[in-house]
């Protein structure tokens, strides 16, 4: 049995369906956008009022999050769906009553079924009842029918997403192993430095090896960002894990976006080098291009 793709979803879709029979028609319009939880507004006709709360199970079987909103249009084939109907405990009433009234003034019985028709309430108009069961039959079909097509609609977006996010994240990770590579040259190019200065102020008299392998490493301490590169790395690997795993990971995703600025932010105030400013700020501006992406992730 071929197992079902999981595939990333973004929270904008639109979906339309549309069901009829012999007697009536549905139709079914919906469009989502993005939302932090699963926000659902239904406009439906008052008729149809009594079968929201089943149309809401459905909508919560496809969609998890998002602002969504459903418009539902009905429609009755017949244009005449009154009966006439007879309450004979009515008339009999009616004609008992006229009876009585006759022996009692001792008046002509002349009643007649016309006669009695045309007392208040023997026959009335009433609406037919429709067959609940057929109507709800159409509402599903139409709103499951629109829920696969925003559903469809929104796995599309979500696959381009999905390529720009991880397009994004492996530039980021070619960035990162740079800033790792520049460390060992800052280190000689400041021990360098830092020689030239005490040559400079000393002149020929000796320098105290020892005196400068600590300065250069209280600076190495200073500038040193190993951690937060490879906390910045098992960061993007995550993220880009998780856009392969698919569906629901738009919280999460968003998550980890925080933790990958925070390491950012730690590069960049650490640097003593323009080339890893530089870097670092090319980083927090992926990472915001990223988190605007991921708020249309569901």
């Amino acid at each position: 049995m071929k197992e079902r793709e999981i595939m990333l979803k973004s929270m904008t879709g639109f979906g339309r369906c549309e069901r009829a029979d012999a007697e009536r028609k549905v139709v079914v319009e919906m469009k989502a956008v993005n939302h932090r939880y699963l926000d659902i507004n239904i406009k439906i006709p008052k008729k149809l009022s009594f079968y929201e709360a089943g149309i809401r199970s459905i909508l919560k079987k496809y969609i998890s999050r998002g602002k969504v909103d459903v418009f539902i249009s009905y429609e009755e084939h017949q244009e005449n769906s009154v009966c006439v109907k007879y309450n004979e405990a009515i008339a009999k009433e009616y004609h008992d009553n006229l009876k009585k009234m006759a022996d009692t003034f001792g008046i002509k019985d002349d009643i007649t079924a016309s006669i009695l028709s045309s007392y208040p309430e023997v026959f009335t108009l009433e609406e037919e009842q429709s067959d609940e069961q057929e109507i709800w039959h159409l509402i599903e079909e139409a709103v499951t029918g629109a829920c696969a097509q925003m559903v469809e609609s929104r796995s599309q977006e979500g696959e381009n997403l999905k390529k720009d996010l991880s397009d994004k994240l492996k530039g980021m990770l070619k960035v990162v192993y740079t800033i790792e590579g520049y460390a060992p040259q800052i280190l000689i190019e400041y021990r360098e430095k830092l020689r030239g200065k005490v040559e400079e102020l000393l002149g020929d008299t000796m320098i105290d090896e020892s005196i400068l392998a600590t300065e250069v490493t209280v600076y190495a301490d200073k500038i040193c960002v190993d951690e937060e590169t490879v906390r910045l790395k098992s960061h993007i690997e995550n993220m880009l894990l998780c856009l392969n795993q698919g569906e629901e990971v738009g919280r999460r995703l968003d998550f980890i976006a925080q933790e990958m600025n925070r390491e950012a932010n730690t590069i960049l105030s650490k640097a003593n080098n323009i080339d890893i400013t530089n870097m670092a700020i090319d980083l927090k501006t992926e990472i915001e291009k990223i988190r605007e992406q991921i708020q249309n992730i569901e």
